[in-house]
């Protein structure tokens, strides 16, 4: 019998009130690109940490390559040949990306070497980056390809990946998808944690299930539908979405000629960019990450007020050089795509994170006169937890305490929670399970529906074709003219992802 790269034996991890791994057996074979899966707080991070030596299990053995072994921390596990690509990444924002890369590789290798290496890995496997970028001018999903890199370059035995073709368009995804069947072909194994089960039934021929912790099953997922995967993961099948027919009321946001330039030299320039939003409709925005989405975003959320007098209009208010507390009084609500450190503060609470973006609303419940009321906030806390099914140690867990899908799911109940007139949600189903997707997705409709405008900025293309009504393409600072979901194709929209085009090709739905 072929023996195993990777067993892991009786794992268990316990944390202050919860237990992340119990007894959790794990085997993984050379060249077998074998998916993890699981809704969130399943425990499927925990164990990948231990697997890379970031986290030590309280109980069990990890044998690699047919010997145990004790892994320290992720540079004893590199040096064994394990590499991984963590969902929340793990980079220094003050330098740059070749610096990043340079402090996992071999301390021979010159700073020059290793930036020529990211630049022929970037160009092998189509993940655009520059070396010299600073990692605090990066995207959320140029930060995803500094990682893939990094693993890559260190040629790894088991290569560990967590949510790694979130920001990627469908013709990346089957680029990448050609070098990790290269890579298992050549006998490196994949551990592969995707909540897109299309993903895993394509490329995996091994899955095990967990759940609260514990693995409930193995399979082959070739041999699986999606419907039952959801049912190994969440035991259900998640709720169908009802997109009903639109009825538009009045423009609710509306974005004139805009135009901003960079502000770095790493940045984007936003270019002639103009779109509106009306009352009961979702607008779509599709993109490579990096491609002006997060100055668009910056503009509009009302952390840059360069914008020029009349470019943004909020209703008939000019919103272009007002901060974001005035734009909320004004009904504006934002998830951004980060969620610790601008979504949430990670030390702070679940109930002190809600007056990060509610405190300016006089009759909020956790105010009173200027004083915090601790319990009304708690309450309010609680039941956003309860309605969004946020798996935390009640409200007065710290935000870095959740895993990345729940926050996900505190941060946005938090903003719909609010009724706003205008929704504006980076990535919202970014990292979460099937069942969290399609609820997240589910409130989204039912907010648009009660007559809320809603704009959605995602890389995910299957989300956008099941929430929004219309969309756009935004690439290289430019936004493409919108076009009615049911006009719009997978093939249609990639292309325009790389800014391929025409003006005249589609009947702008606003005109």
């Amino acid at each position: 019998m072929t023996q195993p790269r990777l067993q892991l034996e009786g794992i268990t991890k316990r944390y202050p009130g919860v237990v992340a791994n119990r007894d959790v057996s794990l085997t993984v074979l050379p060249g077998q690109t074998h998916a993890v899966l699981g809704e969130n707080g399943a425990g499927k991070s925990t164990l990948m940490k231990i697997i890379y030596g970031a986290v030590k299990p309280d109980e069990g053995r990890v044998l690699f390559n047919g010997k145990e072994v004790r892994i320290r921390n992720p540079q004893e596990a590199r040096a064994l040949g394990i590499s991984m690509v963590f969902q929340h990444f793990s980079l220094f924002d003050t330098i740059t990306v070749a610096e990043n890369v340079w402090l996992g590789q071999d301390k021979r290798l010159s700073l020059a070497d290793v930036t020529k290496s990211i630049t022929a890995k970037a160009a092998e496997y189509g993940l655009d980056i520059d070396p010299a970028r600073p990692v605090h001018t990066l995207s959320v999903g140029e930060m995803q390809r500094v990682e893939i890199i990094r693993a890559l370059l260190s040629q790894p035995q088991l290569l560990i990946l967590d949510e790694p073709t979130s920001v990627l368009t469908p013709q990346a995804v089957e680029k990448l998808f050609v070098v990790l069947r290269k890579l298992a072909s050549e006998g490196c194994s994949i551990l592969y944690i995707s909540h897109k089960l299309d993903e895993i039934r394509a490329l995996c021929d091994a899955c095990t299930v967990m759940r609260g912790g514990v693995v409930t099953g193995v399979c082959n997922p070739a041999n699986e539908t999606n419907a039952s995967l959801s049912t190994l993961m969440i035991g259900a099948e998640p709720p169908k979405l009802t997109h009903r027919e639109a009825h538009l009321g009045e423009p609710v946001l509306r974005v004139q000629s805009l135009h901003l330039a960079r502000q770095d030299q790493f940045g984007v320039n936003l270019e002639d960019v103009s779109l509106q939003v009306r009352a009961g409709e979702v607008l779509g925005i599709a993109g490579v990450s990096g491609n002006g989405q997060r100055e668009l975003l910056y503009a509009l959320s009302g952390e840059d007020t360069r914008a020029a007098p009349g470019a943004i209009l909020l209703g008939e208010a000019d919103a272009s050089k007002l901060h974001p507390g005035a734009r909320r009084k004004l009904g504006l609500h934002f998830v951004p795509e980060e969620r610790l450190g601008r979504g949430a503060v990670p030390t702070m609470g679940l109930a002190h994170n809600l007056l990060l973006t509610r405190r300016e609303a006089i009759a909020f419940p956790g105010f009173a006169g200027g004083w915090i009321n601790l319990h009304r906030l708690q309450n309010q806390a609680a039941d956003i937890i309860a309605r969004f099914n946020v798996k935390a140690h009640g409200p007065n867990a710290a935000a870095r305490s959740l895993s990345g899908g729940n926050l996900q799911k505190f941060i946005v109940g938090r903003e719909i929670d609010a009724k706003p007139k205008l929704l504006i949600v980076s990535q919202p189903t970014w990292g979460v399970d099937v069942g969290a997707a399609a609820q997240i997705r589910g409130e989204i409709l039912a907010l648009r529906d009660a007559g809320c405008a809603v704009l959605v900025f995602s890389d995910e293309l299957e989300e956008l074709f099941e929430v929004s009504d219309r969309l756009h393409v935004i690439a290289r600072g430019r936004l493409s003219p919108s076009m009615s979901v049911r006009e719009a194709n997978v093939q249609k929209i990639g292309e325009w992802m790389s800014g391929l085009w025409n003006p005249l090709e589609v009947q702008d739905a606003q005109a």
